[in-house]
């Protein structure tokens, strides 16, 4: 992974952590414990589904550039679809509090998919590969077929 995309999805997940820490905070002053503990592991969730997603999807970009469109709206479809299964699945559990859990999750999805937004737009990315000072021609790094 370049360093850019280190730094972005840092970017995007330390806001999440930030949000996330908040939330249990409130739930367990509103709840208690079971609320800190739904807030933990729905931030849990999130930093993990959304950080594979990014990762699979800079893989993507990188492989596929063709591809990287549609594969990013499948991406965050599917993610989307996999966190309300997870809500789901989780509705009635004992080991934690639903509700903190579902708001958390909302919540911290939000939160990343701005501060994805934010590194994206703050991101010097190049649209063109600058000439090299030997004039020679960059590489292609697309496939070769």
């Amino acid at each position: 992974m370049r360093s850019d995309d280190v730094r972005s999805l840092l970017h995007t997940a330390v806001p999440t952590a930030a949000a996330g820490a908040i939330a249990a905070g409130i739930s367990a002053l509103v709840v208690g414990g079971k609320g800190a503990v739904g807030a933990v592991v729905a931030t849990v969730v999130v930093i993990l589904f959304m950080g594979i997603g990014f990762v699979v999807l800079q893989r993507t970009a990188k492989s596929l550039p063709h591809l990287f469109q549609a594969m990013g709206l499948m991406l965050y479809a599917a993610q989307i679809l996999l966190l309300f299964v997870f809500l789901a699945v989780f509705k009635n559990t004992t080991l934690f509090n639903p509700r903190a859990f579902a708001i958390t999750l909302v919540a911290t999805t939000l939160v990343w998919i701005g501060a994805q937004t934010r590194a994206h737009m703050k991101a010097k990315i190049l649209y063109v590969e600058p000439d090299s000072t030997k004039g020679e021609k960059p590489e292609n790094p697309g496939s070769k077929s």
